[in-house]
């Protein structure tokens, strides 16, 4: 029986969290403050974590980073939905959490039932990622040296018309452990890189923005969220807006990027499946790569073997990378994959075939 610990300042958090954690057979003890958490952690050695942020004496950042330096544990943060929220998780997540859940707005008691799956499948890809410590990944918890922000005159600019008509489209889908992951991927890259990105990491709404805002930091390459129908142009990421959908399709002669809502039938949003089946609309299949990450389930698996199949080429990320090796697995074993390669390998390959 895996070991959970809950920490959290809020009685009546602790005790909604046991209630589901003990309901799904999880052996669960709790801790009040930061301080607490790290005292348990040696003293009772979970198998995962869940943490808050906000708590006081010792937040969960300082917390975390002392978790991740005594004895490296999955932990899942829980984060407000505030911006300020948004942008401590990120914090979180560099320092080695492996994922994030969102508190539930208004009455906790009476919304708990809003996160309690997300919950469970969210420790349960905490303690798969126990076992995918191996080969190129990362020691859990290790921290990324810094990497520098451009300065903004290397900026891509806002548009580049003569090379539109001949891009083609990269499209990156992720979930559990993307935001790390795509730090491997994305800054890498330089403004020269010939194709528009487009990215469906599953995540909630209030978080995409900040998400976008601290890639766009770290990268040669314009990163923004897709909040408006907007033109791809090379030079530039797109991150789909959380809480919905992301697609492609062609407004006035150009290939164009948009919000939509949540589209039925599928369960994670922005949805990577309904990306590259709106993009599979628009582009030869030459003019396509597809990249699929981290992430539990199987969500991108169907279309882009589906795309691989009419003569694109995609990539797995590797087992020995994966933070939840589901959602690549699956194309792997769909024979959808042109390639398998651990994160770090990723943007080499895409600049190797584009050129």
């Amino acid at each position: 029986m895996a070991r959970i610990l809950v920490v959290d300042d809020s009685a009546l958090m602790r005790r909604l969290l046991v209630q589901v954690l003990e309901g799904a057979g999880y052996e669960v003890k709790t801790a009040r403050t930061g301080a607490e958490a790290v005292s348990e952690l040696m003293a009772w050695l979970p198998d995962a974590i869940t943490l808050d942020i906000n708590m006081p004496e010792m937040d969960g950042l300082t917390a975390l980073s002392l978790i991740m330096s005594a004895r490296p544990t999955p932990v899942v943060m829980v984060s407000s939905l505030t911006e300020q929220g948004a942008l401590a998780t990120f914090e979180a997540l560099a320092l080695g959490a492996v994922d994030f859940i969102t508190k539930p707005g208004g009455t906790i008691s009476l919304t708990i039932d809003d996160i309690k799956g997300q919950l469970l499948e969210k420790i349960k890809a905490a303690l798969r990622s126990r076992a995918t410590l191996s080969g190129k990944r990362r020691p859990l918890g290790a921290v990324r040296p810094p990497i520098p922000a451009p300065a903004p005159a290397l900026k891509a600019p806002a548009a580049r018309p003569a090379v539109l008509g001949t891009a083609g489209v990269v499209i990156i889908g992720v979930s559990t452990g993307g935001p790390r992951t795509l730090e491997d991927i994305l800054p890498p890259l330089p403004l020269s890189f010939p194709w528009p990105i487009v990215v469906a990491q599953h995540m909630p709404p209030n978080f995409t923005n900040a998400f976008a805002q601290r890639m766009d930091r770290l990268c040669n390459l314009r990163v923004r969220e897709v909040t408006a129908p907007c033109p791809l142009e090379p030079g530039n990421v797109y991150i789909g807006r959380g809480g919905g959908d992301v697609v492609i399709a062609e407004r006035l002669g150009r290939p164009t990027v948009m919000p939509k809502p949540e589209t039925p039938g599928h369960p994670w949003h922005p949805s990577v499946d309904v990306l590259v089946e709106s993009a599979m609309k628009l582009y030869k299949p030459e003019k396509m790569i597809g990249v699929l990450l981290t992430g539990m389930g199987n969500d991108g698996a169907d279309q882009m073997t589906r795309m691989h199949r009419q003569g694109s080429r995609t990539i797995a990320e590797s087992q020995s990378s994966c933070v939840v090796f589901g959602m690549p697995h699956e194309l792997i074993q769909m024979g959808g994959a042109s390639v398998v390669l651990p994160s770090t390998d990723i943007a080499g390959q895409l600049q190797s075939w584009l050129g």
